[in-house]
């Protein structure tokens, strides 16, 4: 740890929702060692001093839905993240990741979420298991991380990629997979219900996984069936799986999208605090920003992308099988696009792995079919076969008033889910936080700066289990962002998606200062945070 920081003068907001005060705060040995109303600094002893006068002093942001599990190891600056003042990640989200894994399930694996993460080559790959990544996080990253074991990979590792039947010693297997994994350090689970081979699973084999997570006091982060067309059904059979595992429930970037959930956001909110009333675990993440983001390949139906990226493609080449395909997406609803029908306006391509489509990012389907005097729906296969299914998209599906609705929520958290790879990815991804502050905080005054700070921190630590994390408190990790209220704003945009924010002039990670006067500095400070028993995460 780089010395003794004594932050003066600070309007400290601790994450706790209770009112803001003026303070003095001692940092030292990567811990917060004093808070007081003015401290000397020959008392303090300082090695750095900052005035923040007139900046917040708040909890390092915590991002409760990141895809940084490969460009935290790829990118020590991990400027997308420390600018905003996040300091801590939540990993291995949408039921996909890369642990724990053998070496076939990896090679799939690589290909299939290579439009969420990229794909370094096979030397970054030096672990298989949940101990193994978290060890390599430990090695130098730039901020904390926290990994849930994902459901689809358990799945491949004992069922393959195929749509077939599941019997309960493949359930137990499963089990045991996750047993290891959280003992190891994962604090829960998540899955990808409209992702291969997550879709697969029916409610035996879920319950049965999200029971385990109850007992060793995790938490189960489903990106569920449709966020679409059964958007409130799917919500409510993960309710109620939860339930019934008696298993803490934290609903993945919460929205009602697509035009059948135009202003049902109060439906789904109704749905929560009924559970809730009713003694449900519930908490939730959302992104404040109205498209999706995900690959092109999710798109399909759950049938044609059975077997993995090889079996898909060798559809995709099919005639018989593409008019199938065809009238999924275009008259029936695909269940990969939530139950509707493929919008081709909307879907815009955010990035691709083969330079030669290089041209067709920032379009949307319908532009690029318009301008080749193409088909959609043909432009949408030859983009995918081309791209060996690694094209990632955004989708304009949503709609504001669902969004303000549902970040009120009392059990709300901010989660990015951003990607980082593509040339144009969805802005989300270096925004997200000061557009909370700024936009929703304080031009819309949705909510206090008290309570937008707690979304952002003290409800995220609770819901992980972080004992010493999420609140300004004296012994806790120096995890602290300061920021000014009048200013701090997203200027990320979907044409410059990759653009800091104003307003966030520094942040420290585990006591390190990460970022100085606006400007990164050298420290990697972040480490993996692991589960020890329930409630105690650090």
């Amino acid at each position: 740890m780089s010395g003794r920081t004594l932050i003066r003068h600070a309007t400290v907001v601790d994450g706790t929702e209770t009112a803001r005060y003026l303070a003095d705060v001692l940092v030292a040995g990567g811990r917060i060692d004093d808070i007081a109303p003015a401290l000397r600094p020959r008392d303090a002893d300082p090695d750095h001093t900052v005035d923040a006068d007139g900046l917040v002093l708040a909890p390092g942001f915590i991002d409760m839905h990141a895809h940084s599990d490969l460009a935290l190891l790829r990118d020590t600056e991990h400027m997308a993240k420390v600018s905003q003042g996040v300091t801590t990640e939540v990993l291995g989200q949408d039921g996909l990741s890369y642990a724990p894994v053998d070496d076939a399930t990896l090679t799939v694996l690589r290909r299939q979420i290579a439009g969420w993460n990229g794909d370094p080559g096979e030397a970054l790959f030096t672990w298989r298991s949940v101990a193994g990544y978290l060890d390599r996080l430990d090695t130098g990253v730039a901020v904390n991380a926290a990994y849930l074991v994902p459901h689809g990979v358990l799945h491949a590792l004992v069922c393959g990629w195929e749509d077939g039947p599941v019997t309960r010693a493949d359930i137990a297997a499963m089990c045991r997979l996750l047993r290891a994994a959280m003992a190891e350090g994962a604090v829960g689970m998540s899955a990808g219900l409209t992702y291969t081979p997550g879709m697969y699973a029916g409610s035996e084999e879920l319950r049965a996984l999200c029971s385990v997570v109850g007992e060793l006091g995790g938490f189960f982060a489903p990106h569920h069936r449709s966020y679409g067309k059964g958007a409130l059904e799917a919500y409510a059979e993960m309710i109620e799986l939860a339930t019934l595992a008696g298993c803490g429930l934290h609903l993945a970037h919460a929205c009602m999208n697509f035009e059948p959930n135009r202003g049902r956001g109060a439906d789904l909110v109704a749905l929560l605090d009924e559970a809730i009333s009713a003694g449900a675990d519930i908490s939730l993440d959302t992104y404040p920003y109205l498209p999706g983001a995900t690959t092109l390949a999710a798109v399909l139906p759950s049938w044609a992308t059975s077997g993995g990226p090889d079996a898909t493609l060798a559809r995709l080449r099919d005639p018989g099988v593409l008019a199938r395909v065809r009238a999924a997406l275009e008259v029936h609803g695909s269940d990969g696009c939530h139950g509707v029908t493929a919008d081709w306006d909307a879907i815009e391509i955010s990035g691709v792995t083969t330079s030669t489509l290089d041209d067709t990012v920032g379009r949307t389907i319908a532009w690029l079919a318009r301008a080749r005097g193409m088909d959609p729906f043909d432009v949408f296969t030859d983009i995918l076969v081309r791209d060996d299914l690694g094209t990632g998209i955004l989708q304009h599906v949503g709609h504001e008033d669902n969004v303000r609705t549902i970040m009120r929520h009392a059990r709300h958290t901010a989660g990015s889910d951003g990607l980082l790879v593509g040339a144009k990815p969805h802005p989300r991804a270096w925004g997200t936080f000061p557009r909370y502050l700024g936009r929703y905080c304080r031009e819309l005054g949705l909510f206090s700066l008290e309570e937008c700070v707690g979304h952002l921190t003290g409800r995220a630590a609770a819901r992980i289990g972080l004992r010493d994390r999420g609140l300004v408190r004296t012994g806790h990790a120096a995890d602290l962002v300061l920021f000014d209220p009048d200013s701090v704003a997203d200027t990320a945009t979907y044409d410059r998606p990759r653009a800091q924010a104003t307003g966030i002039p520094y942040v420290w990670v585990n006591g390190d200062l990460a970022l100085d006067d606006g400007a990164r500095t050298s420290k990697a400070s972040g480490r993996a945070l692991r589960r020890h028993r329930p409630g105690d995460v650090r």
